[in-house]
This record gives structure tokens, C-alpha cells and sequence, in this order.
């Protein structure tokens, strides 16, 4: 018993972060890749500076194991073991940042725990996106900051060198890591003063930061600056609305729970030369929010943000245990559980028991976990079929379908017959008019086959692949072989009747 539950907090801390990582990594053997991990791993498969919708660190630290054709399973654990570096980071620097407080132990595994239990920080540590890169980076960077706001290391130079490098790998994972950098500035300046900025130590440290970054501006300089383009017209969203932010806000509180909302009263109490460091949670945050009103940020995007408040709870959390709010954490930290394992299971099952399943085109409710399995099989008979047909490439009509059969159908080529910019489109171009190709159409966004002026000349459905999880009709694939491609972009338009 003593080695499940030891009375040392760092030994359960430790126990914590061990126990999850396995839990990631069984649970990445299990389950398909997302649209956003297989566009990832894509990456990785054709090397490049940078790309169209984000920075190329993502593809780069895959790029070593899909070159050994490593199977899904193992490529999952780059993601498990960012969230490892990322928490158990957390806890260091809790464990830094309170030095000389006597319960700093407990606040570094109160810290633990509520990133532990944040549901949505699971998901990053399966799957490996930039923002859970960004994760472990913002630690690193926090750590880098509190040295700096030390009156003693802005004088030299190794600090500003560190810190150069972190704000480069954080600029070449995603782009909103320039909000990252803004607070740390803030941080810097109010506890240093403007002094800063005539240390050549500081520009030197920039510097660094600017030849990291600088494969993303030469990418983009050689393609139009159109990765810059399509992020700036993304986050500009529609038309804001007050309820869109409220429904991120509230999305935002079921995401990563209650818990690490106890950073308020933890930032009040803490001691006050590490009250500056809040701004590395509070300007990304609110730049998301701000964005959420035209409906453009997504609930992942502010995990970095939970990450760098995480200490602060901790702290919060900590002197809640000692004023006797034990059941009311206790109460808390069980909802967040059964949400975790609710996500997890739900993510596992395909939705089963919560949604029935269904591979009809309409079906009767949407399944958000159906995305998750299948896609290996369709890739491999996406394969069989265009050999058997003699057809070199594969079609889809929309580029969220592109990404799994781009991965699981590999070699094949990926053509988005969709109007616009994509990645798949810098990749292979578009179709030539006259060409066929394999098209692949999957029932929950399921479309007519493009024939006629603005599509193939003809589209003959080949077969329809069911898919089934745990004894449940869960999707379908139909395959088409296309001929004569007209050359002109279709609009496609959603089958509303049922799979032939």
C-alpha cells in the first residue's frame, strides 16, 4: 500500500503522472487518429519548412518515426510524453516558485492533480496537436521568465540565450505563441523596468528566437505569405456575439473543470514578486475569448493558458485543504474524474451507450466520436480498389476527409476537389481535367458525387464498406471510380438520402 499511496507528495505526484501516461498510451493503441493527427502526421510525411495553416514543428518531431513506418500506437507517444514533460514540469516549477513555503509540496501536487484531471488535456496527451507541444514549451517558458524577473540574471547572458530558444521552438509550434511572448514581456518589464531594453544580452536572445522562426517567414515568402492569410482571416471570424462568448466561457469551464479555477484565491495569497507571472494566462486567454464572439477559437487553443495558471491553483488549492474545504475539493475533483473517464470512455466506445450507433447518412443524432475508427479500413480498401481499377489517386470533397485516407492510403495521392487553399492543394495540386480518380465518400458527411459540367463525367459506385465498433453499425465508406474530370470546381452538396 505504501508504494500505491506513499505519504511523500512528490512520490504520489510521481504516481499520478505515471499512472495517466500508461492510460494515454493504452488508449492510443485503441483508437483511430483524429482529422487533425493524421494532417499532422502528414506533415511529417512530406518535409517541409513550414505549411499552410500552421508552423512545421508538429510534422518535424514525427518526422524520425513515420520515417521508420513506426505503427500508430508508438507515434502516440510523443503526445503522452509531452503531457508528461508538461505536468511534471508543473511541478518543479510549483515546487520553484514556493521555495521556503511549507506546503509547497502539497501545492506542486494539488498542481498535478487538477491538470490530471482536466479532461481535455487528455485528448492533447493522445493526440498530438501544436498546442500540445505549446503545453510543454510554456512551462519551459515560465521557468525561463521567473528567472528573468531575478534581478540578477538579467545581466547575463545564458538566460536570454535560453529564453531565445524557447521563443523560437514556441514561434515554429503554433503562431499564437506570440501571445505567449507579449506576456512574457509584460512579466519582464514590470518587475524589471524598461531598463531592459538596452541590454544587448536581450536583442541577442531575440535574435536567436528570429533564426529559429525563420524557416516559417521563408516558406512563406516562397508561397505568397499565404500561411499568414488564412491564419489572419480565421481568427477574424463573423459576426461577434456576445453568445458565443458565453458558450466558450461556459465550454471552457467543462473542459479543463472547476479545479485550477482555485488559482484566483492562490494568485491573491501568493507571495507578490509571483503575482506578474498571471499574465502568461490572462493575455492569451482573453485574446481567445475575444475571438470566441466571432466564433473562431476553439476550446483546445487555451490549454497552454490552464497550463500556466496550474501553479497557482495549486497554491489555491493547497490553502483550501488547510482552511478545511476538503469535501468540497473532494467533491469537485470527483466530477472532473467521471468526466475524464466519461470522455475517454465515450472517445473508446464510439459514443456507446450515450449514442446509438448508426451508419446512416442522416443519422438520428450526431455521433462526434464516430471519426475516431474506421479510417484504417477504408485507407486499405481505398488501396485495393484503386489498384484493382487502375486509378493512381484518390478523391475526396472536403479536405477533413483528405486527411485520414491521405494517411492510411498511403502512397496515393489525396486530391481535395473542394474551391480553395488547402495543404493538400500545395501538395499535389489540383485534379487535370480529363483525369479519374477513386472517389471516397463517409456517410456522416456524406456527398453527392460530383458529376456533370462542374465534376466527372461519370461516377460509378463501386461498393460500400460498413464499419462497426463493439458489435454497432457506427459508418460507412462508398468508393466511386470517376472518370473525366471537367476541371472545374464542383459545390458540393450533402446527401440527404439513404447509402445506395
Amino acid at each position: 500500500m505504501q508504494f500505491l499511496f506513499p505519504s511523500d507528495p512528490s512520490a504520489r505526484a510521481r504516481r499520478v503522472l505515471l499512472l495517466v501516461f500508461v492510460l494515454h498510451a493504452v488508449l492510443g493503441g485503441l483508437l483511430g487518429l483524429s482529422v487533425d493527427e493524421a494532417h499532422y502526421l502528414l506533415y511529417a510525411a512530406h518535409p517541409a519548412l513550414s505549411y499552410f495553416d500552421h508552423p512545421p514543428l508538429v510534422g518535424w518531431v514525427q518526422m524520425p518515426l513515420v520515417a521508420l513506418d513506426a505503427p500508430v500506437a508508438v507515434l502516440r507517444l510523443v503526445p503522452g510524453v509531452c503531457w508528461l514533460l508538461t505536468v511534471w514540469g508543473v511541478h518543479r516549477l510549483t515546487l520553484r516558485l514556493f521555495a521556503g513555503q511549507a506546503m509547497a509540496p502539497q501545492a506542486a501536487l494539488a498542481a498535478v492533480s487538477a491538470l490530471a484531471l482536466a479532461p481535455l488535456l487528455h485528448v492533447l496527451g493522445i493526440g498530438l496537436l501544436p498546442d500540445t507541444l505549446l503545453m510543454a514549451l510554456t512551462v519551459a517558458l515560465m521557468q525561463q521568465t521567473w528567472t528573468l524577473m531575478q534581478p540578477a540574471a538579467i545581466t547575463r547572458v545564458a538566460p536570454w540565450v535560453v529564453m531565445g530558444v524557447l521563443l523560437g521552438l514556441s514561434g515554429l509550434a503554433k503562431y499564437t505563441a506570440v501571445f505567449t511572448a507579449v506576456a512574457i514581456a509584460v512579466c519582464v518589464v514590470v518587475t524589471q523596468g524598461l531598463r531592459v531594453l538596452r541590454l544587448p544580452a536581450l536583442w541577442f536572445g531575440l535574435v536567436i528566437a528570429a533564426l529559429l522562426i525563420a524557416p516559417v517567414l521563408v516558406w512563406n515568402a516562397q508561397n505568397q505569405w499565404i500561411s499568414f492569410t488564412y491564419q489572419l482571416a480565421h481568427g477574424k471570424g463573423s459576426v461577434w456575439q456576445v453568445s458565443h462568448v458565453l458558450r466558450f466561457l461556459f465550454t471552457q469551464l467543462m473542459a479543463f473543470g472547476p479545479l485550477l479555477l482555485f488559482a484566483a484565491p492562490g494568485w491573491r495569497s501568493a507571495p507578490t514578486p509571483l503575482r506578474p507571472l498571471v499574465w502568461l494566462f490572462v493575455i492569451p486567454f482573453v485574446i481567445f475569448t475575444y475571438m470566441s464572439g466571432g466564433g473562431t477559437a476553439l476550446p483546445h487553443w487555451t490549454a497552454p493558458s490552464w497550463v500556466a495558471l496550474a501553479p497557482f491553483a495549486g497554491w489555491g488549492l493547497a490553502c483550501a485543504w488547510r482552511r478545511g474545504m476538503r469535501w468540497v475539493m473532494a467533491g469537485l475533483a470527483s466530477l472532473q474524474f467521471l468526466a475524464s473517464a466519461c470522455l475517454l470512455g465515450l472517445m473508446s466506445s464510439a459514443g456507446w451507450p450515450v449514442i446509438a450507433g448508426s451508419d446512416a447518412v442522416v443519422a438520428p443524432r450526431p455521433n462526434p466520436f464516430a471519426d475516431l475508427h474506421g479510417w484504417d479500413l477504408a485507407g486499405a480498401r481505398a488501396q485495393t480498389l484503386a489498384e484493382q481499377r487502375g486509378l493512381p489517386r484518390v478523391a475526396v470533397q472536403n479536405w477533413t476527409l483528405g486527411s485520414r485516407l491521405g494517411w492510411y492510403a498511403r502512397p496515393l495521392p489525396v486530391f481535395v476537389l473542394e474551391e480553395g487553399d488547402s495543404q493538400f492543394k500545395l501538395w499535389v495540386g489540383d485534379l487535370s481535367a480529363g483525369e479519374g480518380a477513386l472517389l471516397v465518400d463517409w456517410s456522416h458527411m456524406a456527398y453527392e458525387p460530383p458529376v456533370g459540367a462542374y465534376g466527372f463525367a461519370s461516377c460509378t459506385l463501386l461498393e460500400s464498406l460498413p464499419v462497426q465498433h463493439w458489435g454497432q453499425p457506427l459508418a460507412s465508406f462508398r468508393f466511386y471510380d470517376c472518370r473525366g474530370w471537367s476541371g472545374a470546381t464542383p459545390q458540393p452538396r450533402l446527401t440527404l438520402a439513404p447509402n445506395s
